[in-house]
């Protein structure tokens, strides 16, 4: 089996539809994929309208939160997406995000970089506008040669000059509402410290003691001594450890089932999830 447990669509920050998306993932061979976008379940439906025979969804969402100044991205897996008190809290975060992308865009003008709303708001269309838009506009203007050069202290990183800060949960909150809503959580990309600082090891045991479920060992922001670190941490502390592509489409390098999660790892989540379950593809829509 070919699993993929971290993918975009257009219903956040990634290029293709939902519809597309678990087309490519079926026609890149994977078995499983997760979609899991920023703070939403939009995609869902139109993904499970689409969804290929032989091909299993597994929904989620990738949620912002932030602890010490720190932001922290928590994957959460098969929960139910009306529970009122997680629905509230993606509510806040997703409302956040105009006000604080428009922000964002004004600092860059005073930084001289002659980028607008209005190209930001078409780049992200119905997608929910972060960074990774604005990233885009920097790339049309030439200020940075691709997506991942935006985000460094010059420019859209944590702390960097025209970086705002939005609503995020703290991730021991995030962890609590997923769990109440039938949910597994993942910490997504731990250790990928070319985006900014990371939370360090004892943060993350405290979430292991606090219910968190696993760690996302095997990602592209992780060269082999980190995710040999994270793995031994893993085991330490009784966490799973899962391997995604973190698949935007054109916005992004990486392609689907770039990295894949072990099937026994994936057996593990569907049996702890109660919220939601794996959905089997019976052919979809063209």
């Amino acid at each position: 089996m070919r699993i993929d447990l971290h993918t975009h669509s257009t219903a956040s920050d990634g290029t293709d539809t939902p519809a597309d998306l678990v087309r490519a993932a079926a026609a890149a061979g994977l078995d499983v994929v997760a979609l899991t976008d920023h703070d939403t379940t939009r995609g869902h439906a139109e993904a499970l309208a689409a969804l290929p025979r032989g091909l299993t969804l597994v929904t989620g969402a990738e949620l912002s939160c932030r602890i010490d100044g720190i932001g922290v991205h928590m994957l959460a897996y098969l929960f139910d997406p009306d529970e009122p008190e997680l629905a509230r809290e993606r509510e806040l975060v997703c409302d956040d995000r105009v006000p604080r992308a428009r922000a964002m865009v004004g600092r860059l003008r005073e930084l001289g970089v002659p980028v607008t709303w209005e190209r930001v708001a078409a780049i992200a269309g119905d997608g929910s506008v972060g960074r990774p838009h604005i990233a885009q506009a920097l790339v049309e203007l030439g200020v940075v040669p691709d997506v991942s050069g935006a985000f460094t202290p010059d420019w859209l990183a944590d702390g960097g000059r025209a970086h705002v800060e939005k609503h995020e949960l703290d991730p021991f909150t995030a962890v609590r509402l997923v769990k109440a809503a039938g949910g597994v959580t993942v910490f997504a990309h731990p250790g990928a410290a070319k985006r900014g600082r990371t939370v360090p090891d004892s943060v993350i045991a405290d979430l292991a003691a606090s219910g968190l479920d696993g760690i996302e060992v095997d990602h592209m922001d992780h060269d082999e001594p980190t995710r040999a670190r994270l793995r031994g941490l893993a085991g330490d502390l009784g966490l799973l450890t899962t391997g995604s592509s973190d698949y935007h489409g054109s916005r992004k390098t990486c392609r689907l089932g770039d990295f894949t999660t072990d099937p026994e790892v994936y057996g593990e989540i569907t049996r702890r999830a109660t919220g939601a379950f794996p959905v089997p593809g019976t052919g979809g829509r063209p």
